[in-house]
């Protein structure tokens, strides 16, 4: 029988010796950190400082409820319609061979003149004809979110058939239909990419 030495009393005065420390159990510290006892943080802004942002003054709100107005919405899209579709009929244009043929004398060469007119021309056209759609998108658009209170996909699905049937609907119902179907499936499309 082996009998094991005690260890040596501490003298009166003197602090008892402390206790050797535990191993680390890696275990444990991963189930703080990504397992079951792990405890969500919460980002309160104030805590850390913040962003300190001053009350919006009334010209600011009135500045914000202008620019979310359907109006203002509708006008925005037919500005920007109009330089995006004349930018495209320049463009268009230009790489049209037709542009400046003269029918009667099909070997006379167009002047410089003549193709600038004709490019001014289908520009302006097309620059009318995209403010148009634009437009009418946005307005359909704007007011289908005012009328439904929610933002999503829906709304421009809706204002792309309203939009695209009574574009077609010039030509006939069964264009109307295919407008419709036509720019719903473009403007999901669309939307689906940029959400």
């Amino acid at each position: 029988m082996a009998i094991m030495a005690a260890p040596p009393p501490s003298a009166p005065g003197e602090p008892a010796p402390p206790p050797p420390p535990q191993p680390l159990q890696y275990s444990l510290l991963l189930q703080h950190l990504v397992g079951d006892k792990r405890q969500p943080r919460v980002w309160d802004p104030a805590v850390l400082g913040g962003i300190p942002c001053p009350p919006k003054s009334e010209e600011q709100k009135m500045v914000e409820r202008v620019m979310e107005s359907c109006p203002f919405k509708a006008a925005l899209a037919c500005v920007g319609g109009f330089v995006l579709g004349g930018a495209f009929g320049i463009f268009t244009a230009g790489i049209d061979t037709n542009v400046g043929f003269d029918p009667k004398d099909p070997y006379r060469t167009p002047t410089a003149k003549e193709v600038l007119k004709d490019m001014g021309q289908r520009g302006i056209s097309y620059a009318k004809n995209f403010a148009i759609v634009g437009a009418m998108f946005s307005c359909t658009e704007c007011v289908v979110e005012s009328y439904r209170g929610k933002s999503d996909w829906k709304n421009s699905v809706i204002s792309g058939c309203i939009t695209g049937g009574a574009i077609g609907f010039r030509a006939g119902l069964k264009a109307g239909v295919i407008g419709c179907g036509g720019f719903a499936a473009f403007s999901a499309a669309v939307d689906y990419y940029l959400r």
